[in-house]
């Protein structure tokens, strides 16, 4: 697989060991200026607008801390979510064009590599029912 200078591309089911759950809504994804949200972020690349949304890894073998990410998206529309799991405030979705992009964290006066997810898309995950095959 070839590596995109975005980062590195991965299949939504690969990385979240199944569909991921999302939580909550899509936000903008705001800049800010002296600490204060003064407009939405454009992708450098597209200047489309890019948007926000927490979901959970509901891998068993998710690595401790990562149960819960947030996922840049990248749309020139307000991205939807699909409706909540009865009785549940979880939504399976897939990520469509994901890369992970690696960067250099500073904190705590030693950098470390830390990561960030970033999709072109999302969509409904199809969640069969205990039985189906």
């Amino acid at each position: 697989m070839p590596v995109k200078k975005t980062g590195l591309p991965v299949i939504s089911e690969t990385y979240f060991g199944g569909p991921a759950y999302a939580v909550g809504e899509v936000e903008q994804l705001m800049e800010f200026e002296n600490g204060q949200a003064v407009k939405q972020q454009h992708d450098p690349r597209t200047n489309k607008p890019m948007w926000t949304v927490r979901v959970f890894d509901a891998d068993p073998e998710a690595p401790k801390g990562q149960g819960e990410v947030t996922v840049k998206i990248v749309s020139a529309t307000h991205p939807t979510l699909p409706p909540e799991l009865p009785g549940l405030p979880f939504r399976p979705v897939i990520f469509d064009d994901l890369v992970v992009v690696p960067y250099v964290k500073e904190g705590a006066g030693r950098p470390r590599v830390a990561y960030s997810l970033r999709a072109g898309g999302i969509r409904p995950a199809i969640v069969k029912k205990a039985g189906d095959s």
